[in-house]
């Protein structure tokens, strides 16, 4: 194995064609309204003179955060040098370059996200696919960093029931990043440490592959801060199936089990109103808490506006100084009396956010689930989604992963990806559409990002395409792209790309900067197991969600790749896995 040192550089400056190019679409869309409004004139359509003005759809903004430039507006540069995982040893490649279908001329300008309500009454916020972007048009992109896995046990849920999941409810990295990752991590000061792999996919030797792993350190249970919990549990009528209000009291009975005398708990139900039933009960009495939340009944209006300003006065005033202070919403998302749109709801969970309280939410159930809320209020209030469809997945996101889902480590969490121009012809990052960013508010500490809690894992992949590939394509006619003039002698011409890392430690105002250099070193024969099993998750989901970038895999060769990666396979979730793509296979074949 050889060690790679990840240097921490002072930031370069980079003006980039995002700008040009919505700028164009917006003079676009104008002069056709000119032209409009002026045929309308001249034809004299109305001869009362009056007219509807053409208006913009009023949207929430789909990801409140930051990106792009290399200071923060603070001035911090944080962090000093964070050690580095060892790369694998580079064995002289053997596979050729990316051959993605399509042609992007820039990565995704971050827009307005609409939902789409599927004939099932279930909703989701629209995903428009990232595609394949040229580093002459644009070299960087960035995008919020957090750990939501509700789609996973979603799709698990539509699978296992015998049907296929809506594409917008898959969401690819939220599939990729349910999964423990199995190589050990060294650690800095930093609460991060990186890991890259390059290698040609296992599903087409023709692409390549950028395998990128962002950790946080696990913290033992002992060393947590004491927690104040408010749970907001949703009991109105909608809850009143199996997989809603009953699975919602069991899953809440395990993570009660794991709560000491030092944490407080609190609970607040609302239906057709809100209802304090428990204020700051010690975790020590959960006989009590337990009571509490198995006399709950499903009944009634669901008036969840009115549930979170409840909780979230209750969790003030129980607020623990240095703790952890979160509410856990529970629910299907249907809210239906009063604030109820995605739009205002996200207003009033911005206003909340500035507490100092994050925020959890457990989907529960089927039918009528509006997960685009869900996703929505999660990624504006310093919170993460995670969607429980049984038993099994409540001790995974509440007791074996406790830490990670309601301890935070770190705040306003943004990735930046600067490619080599040099070196790299052609990118596509694999999901992470609903969490892009402007480059230029990377830098800007007022721009809201995803909050990271202990011990989690997050994985970044990109489809890359080289310039000069160091291998044989083995293609007779187009053997490589045309070589662009590169400078030998220049300072990077060993660098593929630089992972950026931009992070807020909780309370704090001002972020500090990691950066991480990956160079031609990485590039590998053949992916280590997370590399392989990461592919085969992005594969199915590719599958799933119709990608015109979805690879010639079947899933029999998605089921072979999965199954020589389970690695250690600590809890059985990737054996799961395998289970969930054999009964995938039975039904595409009926």
């Amino acid at each position: 194995m050889k060690n790679c040192t990840m240097k921490n550089r002072a930031e370069k400056k980079s003006a980039k064609k995002i700008n040009r190019l919505t700028g164009q679409a917006a003079g676009s869309i104008a002069l056709i309204l000119a032209l409009m409004m002026a045929l309308g004139a001249c034809g004299g359509a109305s001869s009362s003179g009056s007219g509807a003005a053409a208006t913009a759809p009023s949207s929430s903004d789909p990801l409140a955060s930051s990106s792009s430039g290399a200071s923060s507006s603070s001035g911090s540069t944080g962090g000093g040098t964070s050690p580095a995982a060892p790369p694998p040893s580079a064995s002289s490649p053997n596979s050729g370059y990316l051959n993605a279908p399509g042609d992007s001329y820039g990565f995704r300008v971050p827009g307005p996200v609409e939902s789409n309500r599927y004939p099932s009454g279930e909703s989701y916020l629209v995903i428009d696919e990232n595609s394949k972007t040229l580093t002459e048009n644009d070299s960087m992109l960035t995008f919020s960093l957090k750990v939501d896995t509700a789609a996973y046990n979603n799709v698990q849920r539509y699978i296992e029931s015998g049907g296929f999941p809506p594409k917008d409810a898959v969401r690819t990295e939220e599939l990729i990043n349910y999964f423990r990752y199995d190589t050990e991590l060294r650690f800095g000061r930093e609460p991060f440490a990186v890991y890259a792999e390059v290698a040609p996919s296992p599903f087409d030797a023709a692409k390549l592959m950028a395998f990128i792993r962002v950790k946080t350190p696990d913290i033992d249970k002992s060393d947590l801060p004491r927690s104040s919990l408010t749970f907001l549990i949703d009991s109105s009528g909608s809850m009143s199936s199996y997989d809603k209000l009953p699975l919602l009291k069991e899953s809440f009975a395990l993570l009660v089990d794991t709560l000491d005398e030092d944490d407080i708990v609190s609970i607040v139900t609302y239906a057709g109103e809100s209802r304090v039933v428990l204020d700051s009960v010690s975790g020590a009495d959960k006989k009590r808490i337990k009571a509490a939340i198995d006399g709950l009944r499903a009944g009634g209006s669901t008036a969840g506006g009115e549930g979170i300003r409840t909780a979230y006065r209750l969790a003030e005033k129980n607020f623990i100084a240095g703790g952890n202070n979160r509410v856990i919403l529970a629910t299907d998302g249907d809210f239906n009396v009063g604030v109820s749109s995605n739009a205002e709801l996200s207003r009033l969970i911005k206003d909340k956010k500035e507490s100092g309280v994050y925020l959890s939410i457990l989907g529960f159930g089927m039918g009528n689930i509006r997960d685009d809320l869900m996703e929505t209020l999660s990624r504006d209030g310093n919170g993460n989604y995670s969607y429980i469809n049984s038993l099994r997945t409540a001790q995974k996101v509440l007791v074996e992963e406790l830490a990670g889902n309601l301890f935070t480590i770190a705040d306003d969490v943004k990735a930046q990806v600067e490619f080599n121009p040099e070196n790299i012809r052609s990118y596509r990052l694999i999901g992470y559409e609903n969490r892009a960013l402007e480059n230029r508010d990377f830098a800007d500490d007022t721009k809201d990002a995803g909050d990271i809690g202990a011990g989690t894992d997050m994985i970044i992949l990109f489809e890359i395409e080289l310039y000069d590939p160091p291998f044989d394509s083995g293609m007779k006619y187009q053997s490589r792209p045309a070589q662009r003039d590169a400078d030998p002698d220049s300072r990077f011409a060993d660098e593929l790309f630089e992972v950026r890392i931009r992070y807020k430690n909780p309370g704090e105002s001002q972020s500090n900067l990691l950066t991480y250099p990956v160079t031609v070193d990485y590039i590998m024969d053949r992916g280590g197991s997370d590399f392989s099993f990461a592919c085969a998750v992005a594969a199915f989901s590719d599958m799933l969600r119709g990608s015109r970038y979805a690879d010639t895999a079947t899933v029999n060769r998605i089921f072979s790749v999965a199954e020589d990666s389970l690695g250690r396979d600590e809890g059985g979730y990737r054996a799961d896995f395998l289970a969930l793509l054999n009964q995938y296979r039975r039904m595409a074949m009926i």
